[in-house]
Parts: structure tokens; C-alpha cells; sequence
């Protein structure tokens, strides 16, 4: 499908993700989305003791069937693990980490789900690799249907409205392309723009496209809102009303935010949640990041596993209790975020989180000044890379750090090399290095990203 998009022509590629999301519509909003969001809408203002009731008889639910029925946890937890997790005891269990999961992700999968009525999806990677997640149509339902009524809502808008998005999809397959860079689902009124021909000189373009499809709010990569923002500053350019931007995937900081606001001319939200849709977390209309307990049990812990106190950093893990066909339980995300004890304005009992740390990514840049951010992507479909590092060391060279896996050839050595040229051009040297390890931080992560390339914010 892919190749077959990347051949079209421009008026075919936008009736392809128009046909596209004639069954994404489907998928998303169809069948049990109205009740989920019915449900969601219910339990926002639940009190403390509703919320602490609600988690701890699905969290029972959860794992005693991960005990019996899903082959993982079956086959590594212990004897008195499953006694635990049989009697709802989460602190009891061992911590999960990515590795198994991104190794053999049907092994998460409980033992009744029917092949058929399950869906694949590749995470972007973030840590290097994709893990593959899989769902049913309800659970994906499900996962619209939180973020309709605690993002969407919130901030004052909906997936119903016409709206524009940055996300990791190859939207414009031609690095030199003079435009449009972006296209348009028609059956939602959805504007995707492409992450990868960001730079001064098209900020025009993508200004453009708000008013040509009358687009009332954006979702999507904040890093790349706010490169937007700066040029959209920079260059005087107006933007027509917006409600909203809701930003995903990386953190939003103060100054962002800032720049932001002045150049959409609206207010800001921000998002925190994962592909693998083990937590979620949206800013309420008093700027307090809450975190959704019918979505995930979030844990921040210390080094030692004990609970964080209130502001103290931790590492973030968390059970998911929305997606119970491949439960991830106790996972560690590799993130780091510290609780907030103080109550909200808005009234919700939701846990507050004051702060989510380390999820920027560095951004690349092209020669003619284009930046882009989500590079990891190129790693998304490579089957012989176990772990992957973009390095940019100079406007024209970039080092790809690859750990290859059984199968690697020449020929997955120039598809990642193809793949980087489709989005930086030609202009640029790039080097791939085989090497047994990624270099690791202390806190046991590497980043995706590096970039030795000084960008002005």
C-alpha cells in the first residue's frame, strides 16, 4: 500500500487516506465508541474512594486472568506471584520491561482472543526499535473514546470537528518536494501534515492549509507545533481561529507553550500517554496534568521500587487497564515524572502529575534548514535492526548506530539509507555502523536521537 501511495499522484494519495479514513471513521467511532464515551464522561467525577474501589477490582480482573491465560506471566511468574496477583496485589509482581515484549509480542496475548478480530500496530520506536502492540476493535474504541472526553472536551473542542495533525506518517514521500506537504482525509476532515519538510521557507504552506480545509483545532508532535510556531512568528504570518492545540508524544515545555500561544493566538494542552495505550494523562481547563485511572495504574518508583513521595522524580511504570488482550503489566516506560499532592481546582479526583521529564527529542536539520523531529522512525517495518541511533554530527552527515539481528544485509544497510535520503534529500552523508551495543545512560536508556547540530529555539 505503501508503494502504491508513494507512486500516486497527488489528487489519487489524498483519495487514498480519504478512502483510509472512510474505515478508520469506522473503526474509531462505530459500534461501542458512544457507550465508552458515555462511560468515560461518568467516571470523570468519581471521588477518591469510587476511583480506589473501581482499580482495585479491575486491577483482580486483570491480572488473575494474566495468571492463568496469558502465556508470559504464566510461564515467569512464580508460584506465590500468581497467589499475589490473583488477590490484586500489583506491588508484588515483578517489573516488565520492553525487551520481552518487543521479542515476542504474541506471548502477551491472552490465550481466548481469536486471531481474526485482532489488530496489529508498530510503535514509532521511541526507544530505538518499534514494539508491536495488538488490540481489538473495542479496545481501539476505547482508546479514541478517553481521548474525546478528557483531551478533546477539555480543551474545548472534538475529534468530530475538523482538525490538523503531525504525526510520523510518510505524508509527502518526495524529499525535494515544493508541495503541498500535506493531505487531506476528507471522511473525517483531517489535514496530516508532514513532520519532514518543516523549514522556513514552506511554514506558508502549512499555514495555508488551516484555512484552505477551515480547520478548527490540532493535535499532534508538539516539537513540531512549535517549529511551526516560530517560523509562523518569525515571518509574520496569520493564522485563522483556532480552538485549540492539544500536543502528544513529547514534553511541552514552559517555553513552548509560550511561543505557541502567541502564534496560534489559542490556548495550549498538553498530552501524555503511550501507543501501547498504557496510561493517559490530558491537561484540564486549570493546566493540571491528570492522569486517568480507568486507562492505567501509574507508578512512579524509586531506584529500590518503593513509591515516590509527592515532587520527588521517579521512574514511570504502569499497568494498563484498558487494553486487556495483551496486558502489560507493571511496565516500565523509561520515562520519569513526579506526582503532585495538591488538589485541583476543577474538582476531578484524579491523580495530578506536576511534572513529566526527559521526553524531548533532539531535532534534526537538513542543509536548506528544514527540522525535523520523530527520525526514529526509519526503523518502523526493519525486521534485521534490533535496536537502532540516529547521530547527527554535522548539517551533512549523519552516523546511524545499527545493532543488527540474525538476517541483516547490505540490502536493509540501503533501505535505511534510502529511507533517511527520502527525508533530508541528497545532500547529506550518511554513514551506517554495525555495533554490538547503543551506548546507554546511566538511567539504562539511549537516546534515539542525538543531534550535535545547534538549533536556535
Amino acid at each position: 500500500m505503501d508503494r502504491i501511495y508513494n507512486r500516486a499522484p497527488l489528487a489519487a494519495q489524498n483519495a487514498l487516506v480519504s478512502a483510509y479514513g472512510v474505515y478508520w471513521k469506522w473503526l474509531r467511532f462505530g459500534g461501542s465508541f458512544s457507550a465508552s464515551l458515555a462511560a468515560y464522561r461518568a467516571r470523570e467525577r468519581y471521588s477518591p474512594e469510587q476511583w480506589a474501589a473501581w482499580q482495585a477490582e479491575r486491577l483482580r480482573e486483570l491480572l488473575t486472568l494474566a495468571a492463568g491465560h496469558v502465556p508470559y506471566y504464566r510461564d515467569t511468574w512464580s508460584a506465590a506471584q500468581k497467589q499475589a496477583a490473583r488477590a490484586g496485589d500489583l506491588a508484588s509482581l515483578p517489573l516488565l520491561e520492553k525487551d520481552p515484549l518487543r521479542a515476542d509480542p504474541c506471548q502477551f496475548v491472552r490465550e481466548d482472543a481469536h486471531p481474526l478480530h485482532l489488530k496489529h500496530f508498530l510503535t514509532s520506536g521511541s526507544t530505538g526499535t518499534p514494539i508491536e502492540t495488538i488490540w481489538t476493535v473495542s479496545e481501539l474504541r476505547d482508546s479514541l473514546a478517553v481521548r474525546e472526553a478528557r483531551s478533546a472536551n477539555w480543551a474545548g473542542t472534538s475529534f468530530r470537528l475538523p482538525r490538523a495533525t503531525f504525526s510520523g506518517r510518510m505524508v509527502e514521500p518526495d524529499p525535494a518536494s515544493r508541495g503541498p506537504f500535506h493531505r487531506f482525509n476528507a471522511a473525517e476532515r483531517q489535514v496530516y501534515y508532514s513532520a519532514f519538510h518543516l523549514r522556513p521557507d514552506t511554514a506558508v504552506r502549512y499555514v495555508d492549509a488551516l484555512r484552505q480545509h477551515r480547520v478548527e483545532w490540532m493535535t499532534g508532535y508538539a516539537v513540531s507545533f512549535y517549529l511551526l510556531a516560530r517560523f509562523i512568528l518569525e515571518q509574520g504570518l496569520r493564522v485563522p481561529p483556532l480552538k485549540a492545540v492539544v500536543t502528544t508524544s513529547e514534553k511541552l515545555t514552559p517555553e513552548m507553550r509560550a511561543v505557541m500561544e502567541q502564534a496560534y493566538g489559542c490556548r495550549i494542552y498538553e498530552e501524555y500517554s503511550t501507543v501501547e495505550n498504557a496510561l493517559f494523562a490530558s491537561e484540564c481547563e486549570h493546566g493540571r496534568l491528570h492522569v486517568s485511572p480507568d486507562v492505567g495504574a501509574v507508578e512512579i518508583l524509586r531506584p529500590d521500587g518503593t513509591p515516590c513521595l509527592p515532587g520527588e522524580p521517579g521512574e514511570v511504570v504502569t499497568t494498563c487497564l484498558m487494553r486487556s488482550h495483551q496486558p502489560l503489566i507493571r511496565y516500565r516506560l523509561g520515562d520519569v515524572a513526579a506526582w503532585d499532592d495538591q488538589p485541583c481546582p476543577c474538582g476531578r479526583s484524579m491523580p495530578v502529575l506536576r511534572e513529566v521529564i526527559g521526553r524531548i527529542e533532539d531535532v534534526v536539520v537538513g542543509p536548506d534548514g528544514r527540522q525535523m523531529v520523530r527520525f526514529h522512525g526509519i526503523f518502523t517495518g526493519q525486521p534485521h535492526v534490533r535496536e537502532g541511533q540516529i547521530i547527527q554530527e554535522r548539517l551533512d552527515l549523519i552516523r546511524v548506530l545499527v545493532v543488527p539481528a540474525a538476517g541483516f544485509t547490505p540490502d536493509d544497510e540501503r533501505d535505511i539509507v534510502a529511507r533517511m535520503r527520502q527525508r533530508l534529500g541528497n545532500d547529506v552523508q550518511i554513514a551506517v555502523e554495525q555495533v554490538a551495543q547503543i551506548p546507554r545512560t546511566r538511567a539504562g536508556k539511549f537516546q534515539a536521537v542525538i543531534s550535535k547540530v545547534t538549533v536556535q529555539h
